[in-house]
């Protein structure tokens, strides 16, 4: 279980952008972060992967302090990020970056299930270098691909998985998340406006102004976001209702 206590994160040289964030990510839980453009989740999924610092607050994986531990250090206690802008490794392969991932050799069987999974043909992409010859959503859907093969990931962290794929390949995505749902001892954030996603949730927060602006049990919390956007006042901006 992931806990953020009064979260705060400011730049060097900006305002505050996270204003105290109380948070719970639950064990055996997808919980989606969704709200207005701008205003913090992106920075928030960053501060948890330890990609920035928290400048106020405390943030504890299971009970331990990670508050002030680098993105390494919380990778080693089996934090995976999977970024909103993927990285690109020229001269690594597909397969070096999945078994690299995995922390050893990945089976073959195990490669295309993970590759069908994100809407990869193995035997087209697996030889590839991880470098421009990409495109945007290739990319991404590869390093989406190297967070299911993580075996020792606790907290999966996924921002806007959705951004750049098909609609096909959103579908088999969807599955996946579905299936990282019944290992109970993995516990889920997403960052996503994707109405899809929202669905399959069992927990939805809405961050605005870097604040929370309302959380609870999807089935509470949706039907009052899609009554709000129904009337023309939805907290969280338009729901996309494809993958991009």
């Amino acid at each position: 279980m992931l806990t953020l206590k009064n979260v705060k994160w400011k730049p060097d040289d900006g305002d505050e952008v996270l204003k105290g964030i109380d948070l719970t990510v639950e064990t055996g839980k997808l919980t989606v972060v969704t709200g207005p453009n701008g205003g913090g989740k992106t920075s928030l999924a960053k501060v948890i992967s330890g990609l920035r610092q928290a400048t106020g607050g405390q943030i504890l994986l299971e009970g331990k302090d990670i508050t002030n531990l680098d993105i390494t250090e919380r990778a080693n206690l089996g934090v995976s990020y999977a970024f909103q802008q993927p990285v690109r490794f020229k001269g690594l392969t597909v397969k070096d970056l999945l078994d690299l991932a995995a922390g050893g050799t990945i089976p073959d069987e195990e490669v295309c299930t993970v590759m069908n999974k994100v809407g990869l043909c193995t035997k087209d992409y697996i030889d590839r270098e991880v470098n421009a010859s990409l495109s945007g959503g290739e990319i991404k859907r590869i390093e989406i691909a190297t967070v299911l093969c993580r075996k020792d990931s606790r907290l999966l962290i996924f921002d806007e998985p959705e951004a750049g794929i098909d609609l096909w390949s959103f579908a088999g995505l969807i599955e996946a998340f579905e299936e990282l749902k019944k290992e109970k001892d993995k516990a889920l954030l997403v960052i996503s406006h994707q109405e899809r996603l929202l669905e399959i949730a069992d927990e939805i927060v809405v961050i605005a102004d870097g604040r929370v602006r309302i959380s609870g049990p999807a089935k509470e919390i949706l039907p009052e976001l899609m009554h709000d956007e129904k009337s023309g006042g939805c907290p969280i901006g338009k729901f996309e209702k494809e993958a991009m």
